[in-house]
């Protein structure tokens, strides 16, 4: 038997655009199934350390729904380095003020944290509202 491992390149890949809507969703499915189709571990030629993701248009971001008390009880801190320089904020007030990012730091948590994942991540688009200009792409809808 002369079976050798397949193993995809990186300008040979074919890439599609996917149309998930985030309306009334868990932030958690969301995010794993974009990781997903992102990373191309939906593909069968699948290849860890090359980029044979699909590119993914998230829609209706601000709609995006947690469960329990995590709307106040969950937060988000950043700090710059310098003194006095941390800042938090809850579900809420982030919401309130930039709804993309919700889902954004939410996939960016379940890539790679490396040269590959961040070049996977450059894949990702998402919006607030229900409208996006990538109709010209033709992204198939998928479902959670």
């Amino acid at each position: 038997m002369n079976s050798k491992t397949f193993s995809a390149k990186a300008n040979e890949v074919e890439r599609k655009w996917w149309l998930i809507d985030a309306q009334n969703q868990p932030l958690g499915r969301v995010a794993a199934k974009a990781a997903v189709l992102l990373r191309g571990k939906h593909k069968a030629i699948f290849t860890p350390h090359v980029d044979t993701g699909d590119f993914v248009v998230v829609i209706n971001a601000e709609k995006v729904t947690l469960g329990g008390k995590k709307e106040e009880d969950k937060v988000y801190t950043s700090f710059s380095g310098f003194v006095g320089g941390h800042k938090s904020e809850n579900v809420k007030s982030r919401r309130a003020r930039h709804p993309e990012k919700l889902v954004e730091l939410a996939v960016r948590g379940m890539i790679p944290h490396n040269r590959l994942g961040r070049a996977s991540y450059t894949k990702l688009k998402v919006y607030k509202g229900g409208e996006h200009p990538h109709v010209a792409q033709a992204p198939a809808a998928t479902t959670i």
